[in-house]
């Protein structure tokens, strides 16, 4: 069976940065591997394009580049925010706001980002909002394991949501919680890594 709309797919591979022997900055190993339903728009596009009409055992290698896969680097995205937002209960996390932490938004439309925190004073943040892999070429090797019928309760799951399903880094174990195409993984409750959502 071939990789094509609706099938249920599970493929391991090590996603890095700056070449096939690059800087590795996700791997999704044999005994944790990627699984989505094909077509579903919780993977990026050009990810999906790759991988379609390949069956069960193939290998794959291949590039995305940044405009494939999380665009360019916006200035824009990088924005001042009110410090006295993160109260609740008139305190405010420190924990949570420090240099560096990614932390969990929305905006007004109710759609989830996540920003990393680049600078804090007394009345402001500075955040990012930027995907952290904008501005990268993405270089994908690895194989496709499985791919199935989906059952009608995995589409259920699938289309109708709860939460993000999948994204670069989230929840792959590689330390690092990438995010979601339009917006925030987390720790995305799904237990699977893959890129994109």
């Amino acid at each position: 069976m071939k990789i094509s709309r609706n099938k249920f797919v599970t493929v391991s591979y090590v996603l890095r940065l700056k070449g096939f022997e690059g800087e590795i900055v996700e791997e999704t190993p044999e005994e944790k591997p990627l699984e989505f339903i094909f077509g579903t728009g919780r993977m990026l596009q050009m990810f999906e394009e790759k991988l379609e009409g390949l069956k069960s055992g193939d290998n794959f290698s291949f590039k995305l580049t940044a405009e494939e896969a999380y665009g360019d680097v916006n200035p824009e995205a990088k924005v001042e925010i009110p410090k006295n937002i993160f109260e609740v209960d008139g305190k405010i996390d420190e924990e949570l706001i420090k240099v560096g932490n990614m932390v969990p938004m929305q905006d007004a439309q109710g759609n989830r980002l996540n920003g990393i925190v680049l600078d804090v004073n007394d009345e402001n943040l500075t955040m990012d909002f930027n995907h952290p892999l904008a501005g990268d070429d993405l270089y994908f090797a690895g194989s496709v394991k499985e791919v199935r019928e989906a059952s009608e309760s995995e589409m259920m799951a699938a289309v109708g949501g709860g939460g993000c399903g999948s994204g670069c880094g989230c929840g792959s174990g590689s330390g690092e919680e990438v995010g979601c195409e339009s917006g925030s993984c987390g720790s995305d409750g799904s237990g699977s890594g893959g890129c994109g959502c």
